[in-house]
């Protein structure tokens, strides 16, 4: 029984991926340090062997397939939030997790009740074929990126800023401590309204949240996958 298709689509992955490499082959974009070092990490995680396991039955190497799958996507949201890359790798990096959101809980979610939860639509299991089949080319580009790191005059591109509607709750998690996750829900500061909808705005460094009531929130603490990669697919 063939799996079914990815259920979140790939059509962000598809159109980055594209766009970078219509970048490096023009000599558009050479990659700074911090964009080479996070290409690189990325780059081994999408290229890290599964374990050897003589006899393995399919659920187990199914679960290891899932589980690469998974840090590949945990890998890109690091990047992605921990704010040190380029706008054109902050982009990149969110199509990639975008693409792979469907293995952020599986087989191994944070533990903890208040982790942040994304949702895999209405898969009830990650089709792993359909994720195995990203990786060839995701292989292929993060390669000719990372051929770009290390130039003595780097060259960072723009990237194209973007604008959605969010109607609902924005919640945003914090790790105060190791294995402990705390949340709380985004409020507006001049109307203390938390239920949108929000006008979000984004230029891939800031976000920036729009109320009914006319105020535009900028110091929310939200990090851009918990902004993004909740919006519905655009």
């Amino acid at each position: 029984m063939p799996e079914e298709p990815l259920p979140l689509a790939t059509r962000s992955l598809v159109r980055e991926s594209a766009r970078a490499r219509e970048l490096l082959d023009g000599g558009r974009w050479r990659l700074d340090p911090a964009d080479a070092g996070a290409v690189a990490d990325v780059l081994e995680r999408v290229g890290a062997p599964l374990p050897r396991r003589r006899g393995a039955a399919a659920g187990l190497r199914a679960g290891d397939r899932d589980r690469r799958l998974q840090r590949v996507e945990r890998a890109a949201v690091h990047h992605l939030d921990a704010g040190a890359v380029s706008p054109a790798a902050a982009a990149l990096m969110a199509a990639v997790a975008r693409a792979l959101l469907p293995w952020h809980g599986a087989p191994n979610p944070p533990p903890a009740a208040a982790a942040p939860r994304y949702g895999a639509g209405s898969c009830p299991a990650p089709p792993t074929g359909a994720g195995e089949g990203l990786l060839p080319g995701l292989a292929a580009l993060f390669t000719a990126l990372r051929a770009t790191g290390g130039s003595a005059s780097p060259l960072t591109p723009p990237a194209v800023p973007w604008r959605a509607r969010h109607a609902g709750r924005f919640r945003h998690h914090t790790r105060p401590a190791p294995g402990v996750w705390a949340a709380r829900t985004v409020g507006c500061p001049g109307c203390g309204g938390q239920d949108g909808p929000w006008d979000v705005a984004c230029d891939w460094r800031r976000v920036a949240l729009g109320c009914p009531c006319g105020a535009v929130h900028r110091d929310h603490g939200l990090s851009l996958s918990e902004v993004w990669l909740v919006l519905p697919e655009a």
